[in-house]
């Protein structure tokens, strides 16, 4: 069983510190990091608003994420010691991948790869003062926040709902990035934990139909069981 999950929402959501949560909760777990594919800052344009646009979709290399999933999805167990990830002998049909990043719907290919999905969001307010508090590799120049980051994180969010992925199996939550660290990680836990639950049951063989023993002068003394009856995957 293969499952993969989508850590989402604004800069200084919460994203981070929730996935590494799940990281040690969940078995035989594996992570990819939207932004260890970043082009390097000098493939990053200046746009019209006059800054360096880190925080479109053309400033990463989602090729190479997509090439990153793929290579987990042919090989969880493999990819899993690759990563320094020990496979649970208890649960070694499980298989676990977390993607964490901003714009984690916005790039087709991988959308429709997800078998759950999560948003977390903050207040304007809320978001610009946890961004003011954060050290970067690349400094926020000034006005960086107002001009080019909230914008942008409008922008694709409201091309996210209007172009709304329409797969049955595929789930969206927000998640409310106020709520504390411990709160938004056992919603997250638990809901993760029943849809396993929940797909394990639906992959589980039906029960045969207890044996039915004939009566006389039908073959007395015989039992016949009639076949499983079959249950098709819902997925």
């Amino acid at each position: 069983m293969k499952l993969i999950v989508g850590i989402g929402g604004m800069t200084n959501g919460g994203k981070t510190t929730l996935t590494n949560s799940l990281l040690r909760a969940l078995p035989n777990c594996c992570v990819i990091h939207q932004d260890d594919f970043f082009k390097p800052q000098d493939q990053i344009a200046v746009g019209e608003d006059g800054f360096k646009q880190w925080d479109v979709l053309e400033s990463l290399d989602m090729e190479a994420m997509l090439d990153t999933v793929q290579a987990w999805l042919s090989s969880p167990q493999k990819f899993a010691r690759a990563h320094g990830v020990s496979v649970q002998p208890e649960a070694s049909d499980t298989h676990i991948l977390l993607l964490e990043g901003f714009l984690l719907y916005s790039y087709k290919p991988l959308v429709d790869l997800y078998s759950r999905r999560y948003f977390l969001t903050v207040p304007y307010e809320e978001c610009k003062w946890r961004r003011s508090t954060r050290n970067y590799t690349v400094p926020d120049p000034p006005g960086l926040f107002d001009g080019h980051v909230w914008p942008m994180y409008q922008k694709y969010r409201q091309e996210m709902e209007a172009n709304g992925v329409e797969v049955a199996f595929l789930i969206s939550v927000y998640l409310d990035g106020m709520k504390s660290r411990e709160e938004l990680f056992r919603e997250v836990l638990e809901d993760i934990q029943n849809s396993l639950l929940n797909r394990s049951q639906e992959s589980a063989p039906s029960p045969a139909r207890p044996a039915r023993t004939q009566g006389p002068g039908r073959g007395c003394g015989h039992r016949t069981a009639r076949p499983a009856a079959s249950q098709q995957d819902s997925m």
